[in-house]
C-alpha cells in the first residue's frame, strides 16, 4: 500500500533538488540537521544532488535536546563531509521565557521552533543559500510541526512522503541503523515523542492518511489501518483543522484578482 521505489523516489528529489535550485539562481543549501531520520534522509539527498561542498547543517539545540541527537548530527555531518555548526540557542530561549508573563509547554516549544527558523534563514541570507525543509507529508496533513517554525522554509523535498515511505528510503539511502532506529522527536522538552504525542504509531497514521488521500470511507479506512472509526475520525478531525497551516494567511477579496484566492501567477522556477 505505501511501498515505495526507493531508487526512483530518491532520482525524482534529486533531480527537483537540481532543478528548483538551479531555476532559483541559488547553488547552496541550509539544512537544520537534528540528528533524526528527515533531516539525515534530506541532507544526504542535497548533497547527491547539490555536492557536499554546497550543503550547510546547523545543529540548533537547547537544554532539552537528548544527547543522541548531538552525536547523530555530528555523525551524518562527518559520513557526508558537509560543513557544519552549532548554536546553542539556550540563552536566547532564556530570554524570551524571561521577557513573557506566561508561558506553557506548546507555546515554548513554539518559540523554540521559530528561533531555528530565525537561524536558519540569517545563515541563508549570508551565505545566498535557500532553506531546505525537512518536514514530511504526514506531518504537513496533521499539522505535525510549527507554523513559521520547522514549516518555514523554501522548498520540501521530503513533503509528498508518508513517515513510513521515509523511513524505507532512509534504508536505501544507508542512513545509519541507529539514526533510523532512534523513536522519532522534535525534542522540544525532555522525554517528547511524536507517537506519544500523535496518539497513535506512524504504522497506522499513515495508513488512516493514505485511506483518506485516496478517499476511502470511514470503514474502509478503519479495516486497513486495523482501528476502530473512531481514530481515523479522529485523524481526519486534525487534517481537517490543521488546513490553515498548509495555506496563506486568509484575506477577505475586495480587488479584481485576490492573493491566495483567485491570483494565479504562473511560477517561472
Amino acid at each position: 500500500m505505501l511501498k515505495i521505489d526507493e531508487k526512483e523516489v530518491a532520482k525524482t528529489i534529486i533531480n527537483f533538488i537540481k532543478e528548483y535550485t538551479q531555476k532559483a539562481g541559488r547553488n547552496k543549501v541550509i539544512i537544520g540537521l537534528s540528528g533524526g531520520i528527515d533531516s539525515s534522509v534530506v541532507a544526504k539527498l542535497a548533497v547527491m544532488a547539490l555536492g557536499n561542498e554546497n550543503v550547510y547543517a546547523l545543529f540548533l539545540p537547547d537544554v532539552s535536546t537528548p544527547l543522541e541527537d548531538f552525536e547523530h548530527s555530528r555523525l551524518m555531518a562527518k559520513m557526508l563531509d558537509i560543513n557544519y555548526k552549532t548554536i546553542d540557542l539556550s540563552p536566547m530561549i532564556h530570554s524570551v521565557t524571561n521577557v513573557c508573563e506566561e508561558m506553557n509547554e506548546i507555546a515554548l516549544g513554539n518559540v523554540k521552533a521559530r528561533l531555528r527558523m530565525i537561524f536558519l534563514y540569517q545563515a541563508a541570507n549570508v551565505n545566498n543559500a535557500l532553506v531546505c525543509g525537512t518536514s514530511n507529508k504526514t506531518e504537513l496533513l496533521t499539522g505535525y510541526y510549527t507554523k513559521y517554525g520547522d514549516g518555514g522554509s523554501d522548498f520540501m523535498p521530503i513533503g509528498d512522503l508518508y513517515k513510513t515511505q521515509v523511513y524505507q528510503l532512509a534504508k536505501y539511502l544507508e542512513i545509519p541503523e541507529e539514526i533510523i532506529k532512534k523513536p522519532p522527536t522534535a525534542g522540544l522538552w525532555k522525554g517528547q515523542t511524536d507517537e506519544d504525542e500523535l496518539g497513535i504509531t506512524y504504522d497506522k497514521l499513515d495508513r488512516i492518511l493514505y485511506g483518506i488521500e485516496r478517499q476511502m470511507s470511514i470503514e474502509e479506512i478503519a479495516k486497513i489501518a486495523e482501528v476502530d472509526e473512531s481514530e481515523v475520525l479522529r485523524i481526519y478531525e486534525m487534517v481537517s483543522k490543521m488546513e490553515h497551516k498548509r495555506r496563506l494567511p486568509p484575506i477577505p477579496k475586495i480587488g479584481f484578482r485576490t492573493v491566495g484566492i483567485d491570483w494565479r501567477f504562473p511560477l517561472k522556477l
